[in-house]
């Protein structure tokens, strides 16, 4: 078996930071590498930008329904139960399904949360701005796509906690300082079903204008989203909407950090927020990489894929494939054109909260801009044990003292 340097399914290899300087080293190489690592199935990794758009697009030669999206092998009871989630789906099915949802997730469903997002995060800096200090992730990027989510979904807020504790049991169970087992994330999975059962069965009978009230209701050609469905929707959202912003919020604050000559640009031209934006998603990439399967034989990259086998592409090594990106390691707030693949670069799986990601992070990042506009690392960057999400589980900062905005 190959010895390699970097074991990428090993969540100690991204405590350190993600390794970059290793992705370039496999895209000079070549855009697809066949690896094996101790103890793991052997998989195609898919590291350029060009092969690894074409395998999420390509749904017809490459599944997310076989094996499911998740880069670890799954029980078949627990890969029958992924299989039923959106995430994990191939057309037709997942087109019946997107069609559903997306009756309930319109756009001005997310214009009607920008006063509220405005609030929160006032509410937010309020908490810390006397004392000038805090930890970014935990008093402030945490918080926001937690509160957002659970008011787009309609969970009342005094549960937001409860949620956000089983979405980092769900994600976090290869991180020691979270001490949790295989168990314990599965039985955080069911509780996060009985409450959304719940949940939804309240919503049946007092809808609101919120999205689970809606999503109670919506049909098309007669069909409605079953419970089952309805749950596994709710656990995708606490997930996909607590864990990706608030990392890609943490991750672009110690990018500006690294980079202060960045922040200082944005602080003196905020006309530069929209492709700033661009930019913390390209360069930070919460999710690392998605699964597929191979529907049948197929070239990718100069290698022969055969059918059944397993492929992983590279969200984080794409963003930085230099045929793409001029001077790709750089973080370049000015950067134009932009086409990351961070939110899934197009096709059927295209990250269906991504204009609500984008207003979160333009609402935190105009705030901290106004407010505590001289923010300073003041400790060492504690990064989540992931294969998967690129995070930050603690980032310290000292700014000066100010005063509240909110009574």
């Amino acid at each position: 078996m190959p010895d390699y340097p970097v074991l990428l399914m090993d969540p100690m290899t991204f405590v350190r930071g993600v390794p970059h300087d290793y992705f370039a080293e496999l895209r000079a190489q070549g855009p697809v590498h066949w690896r094996e690592e101790p103890g793991e199935v052997g998989y195609w990794a898919v590291v350029g930008y060009n092969e690894a758009v074409t395998v999420n697009r390509e749904w017809e030669a490459f599944s997310s329904h076989d094996k499911s999206s998740l880069i670890n092998e799954l029980p078949e009871e627990e890969l029958a139960q992924q299989q039923l989630m959106m995430l994990n789906m191939d057309p037709p099915m997942h087109t019946r399904y997107r069609r559903l949802v997306n009756k309930g997730f319109t756009p001005r469903m997310v214009r009607d949360l920008e006063a509220s997002i405005h609030t929160t995060t006032d509410t937010l800096l309020d908490a810390v701005i006397e004392s000038g200090k805090a930890d970014f992730v935990v008093d402030i990027a945490a918080e926001l796509p937690l509160v957002v989510i659970a008011d787009l979904l309609g969970v009342p807020r005094e549960d937001r906690h409860r949620m956000f504790d089983w979405s980092n049991k769900m994600i976090g169970n290869q991180d020691p300082e979270f001490a949790i087992t295989d168990e314990m994330a599965q039985s955080a999975a069911m509780e996060l079903y009985v409450y959304a059962s719940t949940l939804f069965g309240e919503k049946r009978i007092n809808p609101h204008d919120d999205l689970m009230s809606i999503l109670t209701q919506v049909e098309i050609d007669g069909e409605q989203l079953n419970g089952l469905e309805l749950e596994l929707f709710f656990l995708l959202l606490t997930v996909a909407g607590n864990e990706t912003t608030r990392n890609l919020i943490s991750g672009a604050m110690a990018a500006f950090f690294e980079h202060p000559e960045q922040w200082e640009l944005l602080r003196n031209d905020r006309s530069l927020m929209n492709s700033a934006i661009e930019e913390m998603l390209r360069f930070v990439t919460p999710v690392m990489n998605f699964r597929r399967t191979a529907k049948s034989d197929i070239e990718l990259g100069g290698c022969h894929i055969k059918k059944g086998d397993k492929v992983v592409f590279y969200h984080i090594s794409a963003n930085r494939d230099e045929r793409v990106f001029e001077d790709s390691q750089k973080f370049d707030i000015t950067r134009n054109p932009n086409p990351h693949m961070t939110f899934g670069a197009g096709g059927p799986h295209f990250c269906l909260g991504a204009n609500l990601a984008r207003l979160e992070i333009k609402v935190m990042f105009e705030h901290l801009l106004d407010r505590i506009p001289d923010l300073a690392q003041a400790g060492e960057v504690s990064r989540l044990h992931s294969p998967f999400i690129s995070g930050v589980k603690h980032l310290p900062i000292t700014f000066s003292p100010g005063a509240k905005v909110l009574s």
